[in-house]
C-alpha cells in the first residue's frame, strides 16, 4: 500500500469534512466546515495533514498552543483529531501520520506534543499509548440546567 502525505489543500475540503464527522459526529456541518479557510491559510499554528492511498484515507488536525495539560514548556504542539478510513486502521497510518505532524512541530520550534480523547474511546487511547504518549490526567465535565 503507497501512503502519501501532505498538508491539506481547498481541494480537499469535502474529505475534511467528511472525516471531522468521523472524529466529532455530534457537530453539526457548519460547525464542521467553519474555521477550514482559516486553518487553510494558516502558516504557523495550524495545519492539517491530508493522508492518501488511492483515494483519502485519512487526516490529522495540528495546531501549536501557548499550553497543554501536562505540559512543561511553551509553545506545544497538540494534536486536534486524527481520522482514518475503518478498513486502513490498525496498519501504521495513524503513525506515519503523527510522525509527520511531528516533525512540523519540531521544525515550528516545540519540544512537547499533547493530544486528547474520550473516556471512553479505548481504540485511541491504545493508539496513543502505542505512539509513546503518557496519559497525564481525566477529566470529567458537568453540566447544570438552569
Amino acid at each position: 500500500m503507497q501512503i502519501t502525505i501532505r498538508r491539506a489543500t481547498h481541494a480537499d475540503k469535502v474529505d475534511w469534512i467528511r472525516m471531522r464527522k468521523g472524529i466529532w459526529p455530534d457537530w453539526g456541518d457548519d460547525d464542521l466546515g467553519a474555521n477550514m479557510d482559516q486553518v487553510l491559510a494558516s502558516e504557523n499554528d495550524f495545519v492539517v495533514f491530508a493522508c492518501d492511498a488511492d483515494q483519502p484515507i485519512g487526516l490529522t488536525e495540528v495546531k501549536i498552543k501557548d499550553h497543554a495539560e501536562g505540559c512543561e514548556t511553551s509553545p506545544v504542539g497538540y494534536i486536534e483529531g486524527w481520522f482514518v478510513q475503518e478498513e486502513y486502521r490498525g496498519k501504521g497510518v495513524v503513525g506515519l501520520m503523527t510522525q509527520t505532524a511531528e516533525h512540523w512541530l519540531r521544525a515550528k520550534g516545540c519540544v512537547e506534543v499533547a493530544s486528547d480523547t474520550w473516556l471512553e474511546n479505548e481504540s485511541s487511547i491504545r493508539a496513543h499509548f502505542k505512539l509513546g504518549y503518557m496519559e497525564v490526567e481525566r477529566l470529567v465535565h458537568f453540566v447544570k440546567k438552569l
